[in-house]
């Protein structure tokens, strides 16, 4: 056993009055996040000089709390995660600018339609699971669903509300974990479209493709939603729907995925995909909806968390190796195969038919126990 920060996301039911101070902690949270951000780049602009964590916050009470009073009725730790995410923010997008990343934003201010959320770090913050209450400081007690127990240190808390409506609170736990038994296997994996996962032991995982699913749906909703009159209370309610919706499709994905990762990081030891440049693939008009879908980011990060946890070896090929091309039997490289029609094909060097994602993923995994020097 060790020691790991788990999240537990929790649905929340705040009354009327609480539904008030949450709304205008998100704002606070957000105008505080503004002003500081506002800050640093006037400060940077007229004397090249920087902000520390430290002297962010000495700024907000010094200089906020006083032009702004109203911001005391919030809890005051909301506002050094304030400061901590803008820093954060400023920091990686210097970094990535230093890496070559020129797709890499630079901090932008948050608005209205920015997502409504605030951290705290209170140690007050706590789970009752026999009264079914969690509680956030200034809010109190607050009803909600603990659908599950944990056994360990609470360090902070991220309170928000989904465009849907509903307000969730997700509480970053210190705790025990409990290592998955030992499993000697290797495996690669082929991530797709036709088929979202195929491993090179020959198993495939299906597609559940939830937006070409809730398609029609969705195009009917958005054009109800365009029908309405701007600033009513039917509009309103059309995209309560859409928001409902979206919120059902990512949420049966995500569970989808974390399914998949579990089942593969339990039977494997070492695990090879490859390395794919999600960024640069959705800018195809074809396939971006395709490929959004598969949420293959997602998927990935989950292996790489669990096979932490789990003492397990995770890792990505290299980009450019060329998985699809090369026959597994004897190296020969098939140009041809780059076009993604072709699901079987031949080798014209020793004649081995081939699935193309079946082999694709025998591939990843030599060339991973390659790069790790197993092989």
């Amino acid at each position: 056993m060790e020691d790991v920060l788990k999240g537990y996301k929790y649905r929340i039911y705040p009354n009327e009055e609480q539904k008030v101070l949450l709304a205008k902690s998100f704002g606070c949270y957000r105008l505080v996040f503004n002003k500081f951000l506002e800050k640093k780049i006037i400060l940077y602009r007229k004397e090249e000089k920087t902000m520390s964590h430290f002297d962010g916050i000495n700024w907000v009470n010094q200089n906020l709390s006083v032009e702004l009073p109203f911001l005391r009725e919030c809890e005051r730790g909301i506002y050094g995660f304030a400061v901590q995410d803008v820093i954060y923010a400023y920091n990686n997008f210097f970094r990535e600018i230093k890496k070559g990343n020129k797709d890499q934003g630079f901090p932008k201010f948050k608005d209205k339609s920015s997502p409504k959320k605030y951290r705290s770090g209170s140690p007050s913050l706590r789970a009752d699971f026999d009264r079914g209450q969690v509680y956030i400081p200034k809010l109190k007690w607050v009803d909600a669903v603990l659908h599950r127990k944990y056994d360990g240190d609470v360090r902070n808390a991220t309170i928000s509300q989904a465009p849907s409506g509903k307000y969730y609170i997700m509480l970053c736990v210190k705790t025990d974990h409990e290592e998955m038994e030992a499993a000697d296997g290797a495996i690669g994996l082929d991530l797709g479209i036709k088929d979202l996962m195929v491993t090179s032991e020959g198993v495939k995982y299906n597609n559940n493709k939830l937006i070409r699913k809730y398609e029609k749906k969705m195009g009917r909703l958005s054009r109800s939603l365009s029908r309405k009159k701007k600033g009513s209370s039917n509009r309103y309610k059309a995209k309560l729907e859409i928001a409902k919706l979206h919120e059902k499709i990512t949420a049966a994905r995500r569970d989808n995925l974390h399914k998949i990762s579990h089942e593969v990081v339990k039977d494997n030891h070492m695990i090879f995909s490859e390395n794919l440049n999600v960024k640069g693939m959705v800018r195809n008009k074809n396939l971006a909806k395709s490929i959004s879908d598969c949420s293959w980011s997602e998927l990935t990060r989950q292996l790489e968390y669990k096979s932490e946890w789990n003492n397990r070896i995770y890792h990505k090929v290299d980009r450019f190796y060329p998985s699809s091309q090369l026959c597994s039997s004897c190296g020969y490289k098939h140009e041809d195969v780059k076009n993604l029609k072709v699901r079987i094909w031949e080798c014209p060097e020793c004649e081995t038919e081939h699935d193309r994602d079946m082999n694709a993923s025998i591939n990843v995994l030599n060339q991973g126990l390659k790069e790790l020097g197993v092989q």
